[in-house]
């Protein structure tokens, strides 16, 4: 059976799409620790352990992280762009690209602020925009 990650790629489950490649995904987290939290994804590898991946899937999944990443600092106004894999949540790779002001804005234990779905929307239009003119 297909993750929930797997299926949010193929469409099946809805999503606010930051960028995309024949063998990537990005996706702003639905429970994010500020806005434009975004989860990088392999389209073609549902292995729950970053370190299981083959070399070129790895290798090409941090190339993608690092693209976006450029993209939601052009978009989202923030000091760095905290990088973070867990991989506990949901058993597929994830990368987390989370807008930072202080160091202390990567801490998962912390309360998630109320962002509108219309906030969403356009922070992902933003996002995907800053995305397509990497290309």
């Amino acid at each position: 059976m297909a993750t929930l990650f797997t299926r949010i790629a193929n469409g099946e489950i809805p999503s606010y799409k930051v960028a995309e490649s024949d063998d990537y995904y990005a996706f702003l987290d639905i429970s994010p620790l500020a806005l434009g939290h975004t989860l990088v994804i392999p389209k073609k590898v549902e292995d729950d352990y970053l370190f299981h991946l083959d070399e070129a899937t790895y290798a090409g999944l941090w190339a993608f992280a690092r693209k976006v990443a450029q993209a939601l600092k052009a978009a989202v106004p923030c000091q760095r762009v905290g990088v973070a894999v867990l991989g506990m949540e949901v058993p597929h790779t994830h990368i987390h690209l989370v807008p930072l002001q202080t160091e202390g804005d990567l801490d998962f234990r912390k309360t998630r602020p109320a962002i509108s779905p219309e906030q969403m929307a356009q922070t992902a239009a933003a996002i995907l925009s800053e995305y397509e003119k990497l290309q």
